[in-house]
C-alpha cells in the first residue's frame, strides 16, 4: 500500500439483506489473491447514482432485482482502498430485499468455491446473533456489521 495521501475517491454500494430468520447475506470472494468477506455489492460507476448502482450490482451477482428500502451506513472515517493505489473508499450500505424469492444458491460454508479462480464467489446467510466481526475483510464492512448486530440486539 502507497504511504503517499490518496488524491482520488472510490465509490462502493452495498446491500445489507436480514431474511425472516434474522440471518444476514455475505458474499464469499477471491478478489486479487485474497480470500474475502464482505456484504453483497460494489463499485459505482460514472452516471449512476447509488441506488441505480446497488441494483445493478445486485442484478450482476445475484441474476434478480432487488428493492432498495432505506440507506443504513456511509463510511464515517478515512480509509484507504486496499487494492487501489493513492484512492480513499467511501461506502454506502442500504437496507435491502429480494422482490422474489432467491434464485441463486446459498451456503453455510465459508468460501464454497469449486476453484479458488479470481472473481470466484458464494454467498452465505450467517444468524446475526451469531455474526463474527473478524470474520469480515475490509474496515468499513466490520463498522457496518457492528451497527447492524447493535441494531438486532435493541
Amino acid at each position: 500500500m502507497s504511504t503517499q495521501k490518496p488524491d482520488k475517491f472510490t465509490i462502493r454500494v452495498y446491500a445489507i439483506i436480514v431474511n425472516e430468520n434474522n440471518e444476514v447475506l455475505v458474499s464469499d470472494e477471491y478478489q486479487y489473491d485474497t480470500l474475502i468477506t464482505k456484504f453483497p455489492g460494489g463499485g459505482m460507476e460514472f452516471g449512476e447514482g447509488t441506488i441505480q448502482a446497488l441494483e445493478r450490482e445486485a442484478d450482476e451477482e445475484f441474476g434478480q432485482e432487488i428493492d432498495v428500502l432505506e440507506h443504513f451506513y456511509t463510511t464515517d472515517f478515512f480509509q484507504q482502498a486496499m487494492f487501489l493505489e493513492q484512492t480513499q473508499v467511501v461506502s454506502i450500505y442500504y437496507k435491502a430485499k429480494f422482490k422474489k424469492k432467491i434464485q441463486f444458491t446459498t451456503s453455510r460454508t465459508r468460501f464454497d468455491f469449486e476453484e479458488l479462480v479470481h472473481e470466484a464467489q458464494s454467498f452465505r446467510w450467517i444468524k446475526i446473533s451469531e455474526l463474527d466481526v473478524g470474520e469480515i475483510t475490509f474496515p468499513i464492512d466490520k463498522r457496518a456489521a457492528e451497527l447492524l448486530i447493535k441494531e438486532f440486539k435493541l
